[in-house]
């Protein structure tokens, strides 16, 4: 049974995240603790609230410096996702910069209510996360800031504009949409993840 660490730092609905796993048939450990992260076999970097606080947080406890050198498959969500980057708009903040590019504030628009709060369907899938989910199929959204397009998206979401649903490079991946409240195929994103070595 592999040994999956959920990062807590205080910005996180990790209860939620848990109870995903337990679905799975998984215990993760929560922890901010930096020998117990490095020694988990899958690492979630989970994430709600503003990019600074949480910038803010992480150094708290040294894993603003722990989470770029981790060698084991890492999987950021929602926040966590755009904290990868190199800079986040919101609080105007540098980021891990594991990801190349900058967190935006999705732009206003009459049609479009910010945040984005919905179930959306994702397209342009790719990578070992999506493995035999569909195109189109539907995820659940929270947020006001997203990651555009770039060379390691591998699952694009359009809601005012086309924006990276997903992302992979390396060991680590990332979702802007929440797996853990995105039913059967949110579930099934997140056995992938387990599976991945």
């Amino acid at each position: 049974m592999s040994m999956v660490a959920i990062i807590d730092y205080g910005a996180g609905n990790v209860q939620s995240v848990k109870f995903a796993f337990n679905r799975l048939g998984v215990e993760p450990i929560l922890s901010h603790n930096i020998e117990e992260i490095r020694k988990a076999d899958h690492v979630i970097f989970p994430g709600v609230g503003h990019a600074q606080t949480a910038m803010d947080e992480l150094k708290k406890y040294g894993l603003e410096k722990l989470i770029p050198e981790l060698k084991q498959p890492v999987l950021g969500i929602c926040l966590g996702m755009q904290l990868l980057c190199d800079f986040s708009e919101e609080g105007k903040v540098p980021c891990l910069g594991i990801i190349p590019g900058n967190v935006k504030k999705l732009p206003p628009k009459v049609e479009f209510k910010i945040p984005h709060m919905t179930w959306n369907t994702i397209q342009n899938i790719k990578g070992k996360l999506f493995e035999e989910v569909q195109e189109n199929d539907f995820m659940y959204f929270v947020h006001s800031y997203y990651v555009p397009k770039n060379e390691h998206t591998s699952a694009v979401c359009d809601y005012v504009l086309p924006f990276s649903a997903a992302i992979e490079k390396n060991n680590f991946y990332a979702c802007q949409f929440h797996p853990e409240k995105s039913g059967k195929t949110g579930e099934h994103i997140l056995k992938n993840f387990l599976e991945l070595r």
